[in-house]
């Protein structure tokens, strides 16, 4: 089999799906339509702000699809005490898996143990109460020395799953204007060697295309935030992906980039 080929089912593709709900300006209205959007598509998660947490057990229900909800989203800078407050909350309110974010300035600054201890409180906070943490790292900020560390904290505390990006961690370009790369191959391919066996990868930011889910599981991600979530099933019902294992071909992205923005 060539380096450019993958076997998958249309489940194992909809199970590395957490369909992303995170917009500032989503109306309820659109979170109900976006829940509907990931129950029928059988994905692993709907990705919320936590106080949409009832309304997606609500409309979730009866569903194989978790709810997800995050914290300290997106920028990180809320106390580690109040971050370990709201995972918990997230959690007792029927939050199964808790995507938080690092306080990036303390990473970039070589707080270690500052980086450490809040990772520590908010993991074991989020375990006892029955759900599992990810870790947003939010590269676009980040030189690779960081992220390494990170993995090796991530891996030392048994944190559940490393993530690469909140999709709104916009750096300033050299032109002025605001993008970001998001999950890049390269990146990938660094939290995947860093990271413990036991630790799984989440892709978020850029992933858009079924070409670039593909791409990314020939890494060793096994999670994805995807807001195309419907786009890339539709592609893969396409290219002939059902019920049974089958061999597709996959266009790779270039090394420092993912899909179109």
């Amino acid at each position: 089999m060539s380096s450019n080929t993958i076997t998958v089912t249309l489940h194992q593709l909809a199970k590395m799906i957490d369909h992303s709900l995170l917009h500032p300006t989503m109306t309820d209205e659109d979170i109900v339509a976006g829940l509907q959007i990931a129950r029928a598509s059988n994905v692993a998660t709907a990705c919320v702000k936590p106080y949409l947490i009832p309304l997606a057990k609500k409309e979730l229900a009866g569903s194989d699809v978790l709810v997800c909800p995050v914290i300290g989203f997106p920028h990180g800078n809320s106390t580690t005490e109040i971050k370990v407050i709201e995972a918990t909350a997230a959690a007792k309110a029927g939050g199964n898996e808790i995507d938080m974010v690092v306080n990036v300035g303390k990473v970039l600054g070589g707080d270690w143990d500052y980086v450490k201890e809040e990772i520590r409180q908010i993991n074991e906070a989020v375990v006892a109460n029955g759900a599992i943490l990810k870790v947003i790292f939010e590269n676009d900020y980040l030189q690779s020395q960081h992220i390494t560390r990170l993995c090796e904290i991530c891996t030392e505390l048994k944190v559940a799953f490393v993530k690469t990006s909140t999709g709104y961690g916009f750096v300033k370009q050299k032109d002025g204007s605001y993008n970001y790369r998001g999950a890049t191959v390269k990146d990938l391919k660094l939290m995947r060697e860093k990271s413990g066996k036991d630790v799984q990868i989440k892709a978020a930011g850029g992933v858009r295309t079924l070409d670039d889910l593909l791409h990314v599981m020939s890494l060793g991600v096994t999670r994805i935030g995807a807001t195309a979530t419907v786009a890339i099933l539709e592609e893969a019902k396409k290219r002939g992906i059902g019920n049974e294992l089958v061999e597709v071909s996959f266009k790779p992205m270039a090394e420092d980039s993912t899909g179109a923005y």
